[in-house]
């Protein structure tokens, strides 16, 4: 969006015509080298893909170019949206030899455009421009602008099927592909937005690999290591909690692991509404983290207390095995279903004197965590 709105300042495409060609570049080679170490095979072939587009539009089809040039606008322009979109369809396994095979025929499918029996095609292809209000925005052929709307549309769809951060950057990155395509031919506003498509991919990359080192994949919950990294950002003044799912071993030897993992995430959706600036942390196994950066155990144990008495009181309804594929619009009714009681057992410590340090203290509220356990399950224990 800022590219959309950047290629509309002539000043700014003044000063930056220099630099787009290295950006490209940069982006391009530093995408597929992270796309290969992080095994992302359909980011590194979209990224090879934009380049090569960025590449031949700069070479074989500037703005300013006609006849042999504009066919090879018009091919690219229709290959490359349709390319964008399958690559975002097919998985990890679904990408072999044969799509690899296949990426690579379509430069002699663009030479093919060029033979003077299908100049007529091309033609068709490439006129009829739209009039109206978006031409100014949108000046491209009606083919090359439903190509573009169907592969929107299949990106679109992929991303309502599966909700990862790498799907949704293959919606932007054909949006900036037809940004791209509008200006015309290559030159450095086709440039700016086909890197700023790579851009987007690259960036969906690395934060998909830190959402995979710090969050917890289960519960939606930030993970041990960002357990750790918020520790050593602690003051003086502070609060562990170590909460603990009553019998949960019981439970998944009786209901399973599926169930245990639903368990897991009731429980992990309950922590996150714990009051008074504490945050959960998926610790490992059934046990969860609640930090309090700058509370005291006195300040800690209400909100604490609230989110136990929450999760007694409310019921773990073991799900049916044959389920419907999206939320209906009114609550099923649960007749038949087993409701189970559910409850945790949590201990709470802080600093003492300021001496202790942030392991120490979670060994502490683990002793104590252990004490509330022992002393019947379901109660909210402070040390000390």
């Amino acid at each position: 969006m800022g590219v959309a709105v950047a290629r509309h300042s002539t000043s700014f495409m003044e000063s930056a015509a220099p630099l787009v060609p290295a950006a490209a570049w940069v982006v391009f080679g530093a995408g597929a080298l992270l796309g290969w170490r992080f095994r992302r095979s359909e980011l590194v072939l979209a990224l090879v893909i934009l380049f090569a587009a960025e590449r031949a539009l700069f070479v074989y089809a500037p703005a300013s170019g006609g006849g042999a040039a504009r066919t090879v606008f018009t091919a690219l322009a229709l290959l490359v949206p349709l390319d964008l979109a399958a690559l975002a369809w097919l998985t990890q396994r679904g990408i072999g030899v044969w799509v690899v095979a296949a990426l690579a025929t379509e430069p002699l499918a663009v030479v093919l455009f060029l033979r003077p029996e299908l100049a007529d095609v091309g033609t068709a292809l490439d006129g009829g421009r739209l009039g109206g209000l978006g031409a100014a925005w949108l000046p491209l052929s009606p083919p090359v602008l439903l190509t573009f709307a169907l592969a929107i549309a299949a990106t679109v769809g992929r991303f309502l099927l599966r909700r990862t951060i790498i799907q949704s950057s293959f919606v932007w990155a054909v949006a900036a592909t037809c940004l791209a395509f509008a200006a015309g031919g290559g030159g450095p506003a086709a440039s700016l937005s086909l890197a700023a498509a790579g851009l987007v991919l690259v960036v969906s990359l690395v934060e998909t690999s830190h959402r995979m080192a710090y969050e917890d994949e289960l519960t939606g919950l930030p993970g041990r290591r960002a357990l750790d990294e918020a520790l050593g950002r602690l003051g003086g003044q502070y609060a562990i909690a170590m909460v603990d799912i009553d019998h949960f071993k019981r439970f998944n030897d009786e209901h399973g692991h599926d169930v245990g993992d639903q368990l897991l995430r009731k429980i992990g959706v309950a922590l996150e509404m714990v009051g008074g600036g504490g945050r959960a942390y998926r610790y490992g196994g059934e046990e969860f983290a609640v930090l309090f950066p700058a509370s005291t155990v006195a300040e800690a144990l209400p909100h604490l207390e609230a989110v136990r008495r929450a999760i007694e009181h409310s019921h773990f309804t073991l799900r049916g095995r044959i389920r419907p594929a999206t939320k209906p619009k009114r609550p099923v009714p649960v007749s038949g279903r087993r409701r189970l009681a559910v409850t945790v057992s949590i201990g709470v410590a802080g600093p003492h004197g300021g001496t202790a340090t942030p392991e120490g203290v979670i060994r502490a509220a683990d002793e104590t965590l252990y004490r509330a356990k022992g002393a019947g399950r379901n109660r909210t224990y402070a040390a000390g």
